[in-house]
């Protein structure tokens, strides 16, 4: 199973689509490692930078939306092979939460409430995330603050996540 624990990069905007996480003029590499340094290369985001800012990371938090526009795997490839196994958003679009899920990787779904909180209390330091699939809980810290969350998934899902993702779960089972 992948690790979903780490530093937490915080991306304060809905609509985040697929192209802005992995350009199309990428999409014909050849091996998903050369996708890496792509990853997020034509998000437009205030003081946002791909190079300095998703090195280190292993988890974002978002708002709305997160992954909509073209159906690709290729999107939660990049985030993957940039050690980021962990996403939470208010929500996200059908095909690429299912990507998420069928890559071994979690998609984490919070009221819009709730993660207003998170960018209050969290969002502008250094925080890390510590997930516990088990009793679908997520903490947060940023060493002066420590909250947990629960979030709900799918049974089917969170075995597609432990056994690291569609291909390994159906080489298991078939």
């Amino acid at each position: 199973m992948k690790n979903f624990n780490g530093k937490v990069l915080f991306l304060d905007r809905s609509d985040i689509n697929t192209d802005e996480i992995i350009p199309a003029k990428y999409l014909n590499e050849s091996t998903k490692a050369a996708l890496k340094p792509y990853c997020l290369e034509d998000l437009l985001l205030d003081g946002f930078d791909p190079k300095r800012d998703v090195p280190g990371h292993q988890a974002v938090i978002t708002r709305a939306n997160f992954g909509c526009g073209s159906s690709r795997e290729h999107a939660p490839w990049v985030l993957g092979e940039n050690d980021i196994n962990v996403v939470v958003a208010e929500n996200f679009a059908r095909i690429f939460r299912q990507n998420m899920f069928n890559c071994g990787m979690l998609a984490i779904e919070l009221p819009a409430d709730t993660i207003a909180e998170i960018f209050d209390l969290f969002g502008s330091g250094e925080t890390t995330l510590e997930t516990d699939l088990e009793k679908h809980t997520l903490t947060l810290d940023n060493g002066k603050i420590v909250r947990n969350y629960k979030f709900n998934i799918d049974p089917f899902d969170a075995e597609l996540v432990k056994a690291g993702g569609w291909v390994a779960y159906a080489d298991s089972r078939y």
